[in-house]
């Protein structure tokens, strides 16, 4: 398989991702995730490596009265062998509440790896773009 064939499965979950996300579906996003996965989120206080922990962290971030709107502003993807690639990306996040609509930027990173024949994401780590 040709790298440009790899990256384009392996970036098939930053879509699955991104749609899961804007749904609040946190099933479908902790699908996404191998089980033995290294997590940080934005608002993490440590490293998560269960997938029940990463499940409360998007039941948190995710279902509630905020509602989101993310996408990726820039990418950058490496093929690293036929079943890893890296991904670092800019991403802009859009949280409405009742009362206002806010604009976050960030940087993110994720290694997807196959496991089998489905791509999932074992390492991620967001953090926001400092002002």
């Amino acid at each position: 398989m040709s790298k440009n064939q790899i990256e384009k499965e392996a970036l098939q979950v930053l879509t699955c991702w991104v749609h899961a996300f804007i749904k609040a579906d946190v099933d479908a996003i902790v699908e996404l995730y191998a089980c033995d996965a290294i997590f940080i989120g934005t608002g993490s206080k440590s490293i998560v490596t269960k997938p029940a922990d990463i499940r409360a962290y998007f039941e948190t971030a995710l279902l509630g009265d905020r509602k989101f709107v993310a996408s990726f502003t820039d990418m950058c993807a490496t093929v690293l062998s036929e079943s890893v690639v890296v991904v670092a990306a800019l991403d802009k996040l859009v949280m409405t509440t009742k009362d206002e609509t806010k604009t976050h930027f960030g940087r993110v990173s994720f290694v997807i790896t196959q496991h089998e024949s489905n791509w999932k994401i074992s390492h991620f780590h967001r953090s926001e773009i400092p002002a």
